[in-house]
C-alpha cells in the first residue's frame, strides 16, 4: 500500500501518495472514557507504563509523517519541467551525488477496494498497459539525456494502485528497459507491491528471476465478513501459501499491511487477524487506521457508515496490535511499523541507522529519488518534484519531450537545517547539537531557541531527555516521535489547518 506519495508526506504511499490525506494511513479518533483508560491500564502500559491517558488525549493531533521536510502540501507550481531540469543537471556537477533510487508508479487495478484513496485507474482492459509502459520509457529516456546512463541505483519500489497487473511480459520489459538504463546495485532494496489475488507462486518466481528481493503483501484483514464489506475477497489460506512460496524463493524480506478501523470489524474479529498474521510471521509488519472521508473519496461512499466500528474498538484495537506483535517479538520500528529483530530495518533502527524517503523507513543511505509515472514524487538534490496526476496530462508532456512535472519545491537553507533536525529524530530518536552546527553553520541553541522552549513540556512528559548536547527521544517518546519533530516544523508554527495530516498515534 505504499503508492504515490500523499500530501503528509508519503505512502508515498509515500506516501507514494497523491492524496492530501490518506485514510489509510490516518490516526483514531482517541476517546477520552473508561475505554481509553482501559487501553491506557492494559494494552499500552504493558509496552511501556509511561503511557497515559492524558497523554493519549493531548496528542491525538494531526500532523505530518515526515517522509519530507517541508512535506508535500508546501509544494508550488512555480516549481516545474525547468527547475528539474536544472536540478537533475546539477547532479551531474562535482562528482558528489548522492545514491540514487527509483520509485514507479503503476496505477492500474483489476477491482476498486472501496476504502482505498490511492491515485488508481480501475480497469480491465489489460491492453492499457502497452500504452504505458511506452511512456514510462519515454520519461526515463528523458532523464538519461540529463543524467547520462550507467547510474547506480541502490533501491527501487515498484507501487501503485497494482504493480501486478502488468504481466510477466511487461514486467520483464519494464526491468530490462530500467537495467539497460541504470546499473542495480549489488545487495540493493528492490521491492515490488503484490495484490495477492493476482499472482501465484510462478509469478513470484517471476519476480524473482527480474532482480526483486522484497515482496509487499496487502492484506488489510483475514475476515471473510471485513473483506466482503471493502470488496476485496482474498482467503487467508492464499495469503499463507504465497508467504510459504516467497520464502522458498529466497526473498529477503516479506511485508504485510493490515488495517484497523474497516467496516464490520471488532476488537474480537481483529484478534484473530492478529493471531493469523502472528502465525504467518512476515519479517514486517505495516498497521495502519482507516477514516472515513466518503466526501473526499469516491469509492468509500460505497461503505455503510453504520457498519465502521466505533473509536473506542479502534482503540482496543490498536493497544491489542501492539501489544500482540511486541509479545510474538516483533520490534516497533516507528510511526506504524514492526519488524523481526533480524529483518534489516529492526537491525538498521539498533545500529541507529534508519533513513525516512516517500517510501517510509528505509535502511538506505540518504538517496535522491527519481519518481516514474503518473503522481509520483522525487527528490533530487535540494528539490522536491511531483508529476502530473492524470494519464491524459502525464500522457500529454511526454508526447511533447517534455517531463511531466508540474510542481515542486527547491528547498531554502532554513528547509535544510531543518528537514535535519526532524530526520535526525524521527529515524535515530537522537538530535545532537554539534552536528547540525557543523553542517549548517549555525548555534543550534540560538537558532533554536523557541523551540528548545517548547520542548521543555515534551521532557516533563517523559517524551524526551534534554542534554547539554542535544535531545534524545525516550521509549515512551518513540510512540509520539511526530509531535516532538512538529515543534521543529516552521510552517506548522504558522498553519492551524492540520487536518489535512494524518493522526500522530
Amino acid at each position: 500500500m505504499l503508492n504515490a506519495p500523499s500530501f503528509d508526506l508519503y505512502q508515498g504511499v509515500l506516501s507514494l501518495k497523491v492524496a492530501k490525506f490518506h485514510p489509510v494511513q490516518a490516526g483514531f479518533k482517541v476517546m477520552i472514557s473508561n475505554n481509553i483508560a482501559q487501553v491506557a491500564t492494559a494494552g499500552v502500559s504493558g509496552i511501556t507504563p509511561s503511557i497515559t491517558p492524558a497523554m493519549l488525549q493531548k496528542y491525538d493531533v494531526s500532523g505530518p509523517r515526515y517522509t519530507s521536510y517541508p512535506t508535500a502540501d508546501r509544494f508550488v507550481e512555480a516549481f516545474a519541467e525547468d527547475e528539474y531540469k536544472q536540478a537533475l543537471d546539477q547532479r551531474r556537477v562535482g562528482g558528489m551525488a548522492l545514491p540514487l533510487s527509483i520509485y514507479v508508479h503503476i496505477p492500474f487495478c483489476e477491482s476498486l477496494c472501496f476504502y482505498c484513496a490511492c491515485n488508481k485507474i480501475v480497469t480491465k482492459h489489460h491492453e492499457r498497459s502497452a500504452e504505458y509502459l511506452r511512456h514510462l520509457s519515454h520519461e526515463v529516456d528523458l532523464h538519461i539525456a540529463h543524467l547520462g546512463a550507467g547510474q547506480t541505483i541502490t533501491q527501487l519500489h515498484l507501487g501503485g494502485g497494482t504493480p501486478t497487473f502488468f504481466s510477466d511480459d511487461e514486467l520483464s520489459e519494464l526491468m530490462a528497459m530500467l537495467r539497460r538504463s541504470f546499473v542495480l546495485a549489488p545487495g540493493g532494496e528492490y521491492s515490488i507491491e503484490v495484490d495477492p489475488r493476482t499472482v501465484d507462486e510462478k509469478r513470484l518466481a517471476h519476480l524473482a528471476s527480474l532482480g526483486f528481493n522484497r515482496l509487499s503483501f496487502g492484506v488489510q484483514d483475514f475476515d471473510p465478513d471485513v473483506q466482503k464489506a471493502v470488496h476485496r475477497i482474498q482467503p487467508a489460506e492464499q495469503v499463507f501459501s504465497l508467504v510459504e512460496a516467497a520464502r522458498r524463493l529466497g526473498f529477503e524480506s516479506v511485508n504485510v499491511d493490515l488495517i484497523y478501523g474497516l467496516p464490520m470489524q471488532t476488537s474480537k474479529s481483529f484478534a484473530r487477524t492478529l493471531a493469523q498474521v502472528v502465525e504467518l510471521k512476515p519479517d514486517r509488519i505495516a498497521l495502519y487506521a482507516y477514516a472515513h472521508l466518503p466526501e473526499r473519496f469516491k469509492p468509500q461512499r460505497r461503505i455503510n457508515a453504520y457498519e465502521l466500528p466505533a473509536a473506542s474498538a479502534k482503540v482496543s484495537m490498536l493497544s491489542d496490535a501492539i501489544a500482540t506483535f511486541l509479545d510474538a517479538g516483533y520490534v516497533y520500528v516507528g510511526m506504524d511499523h514492526f519488524a523481526l529483530p533480524n529483518d534489516s530495518l529492526a537491525i538498521a533502527k539498533r545500529q541507529g541507522r534508519l533513513h525516512r524517503n516517500f517510501q517510509g523507513y528505509s535502511t538506505q543511505p540518504d538517496c535522491d529519488l527519481i519518481g516514474l509515472g503518473v503522481s509520483s514524487i522525487g527528490r533530487i538534490g535540494a528539490t522536491y518534484s511531483q508529476n502530473a496526476k492524470t494519464l491524459e496530462e502525464y500522457y500529454d508532456y511526454l508526447n511533447q519531450g517534455r517531463f511531466p512535472v508540474v510542481r515542486g519545491l527547491a528547498l531554502s537553507r532554513d528547509d535544510l537545517v531543518r528537514r535535519a533536525v526532524i530526520m535526525a529524530l524521527m529515524c535515530q530518536g537522537r538530535l545532537q547539537y554539534e552536528s547540525i552546527e557543523l553542517a549548517y553553520m549555525i548555534d543550534f541553541r540560538s537558532y533554536f531557541a523557541t523551540e528548545l522552549e517548547a520542548i521543555k513540556e515534551l521532557e516533563c512528559t517523559g517524551m524526551v531527555e534534554l542534554e547539554d548536547g542535544g535531545i534524545q527521544v525516550t521509549d515512551t517518546g518513540w510512540f509520539f516521535v511526530r509531535a516532538v519533530a512538529m515543534l521543529f516544523d516552521r510552517y506548522l508554527q504558522t498553519d492551524r489547518n492540520r487536518a489535512r495530516f494524518s493522526k500522530i498515534i
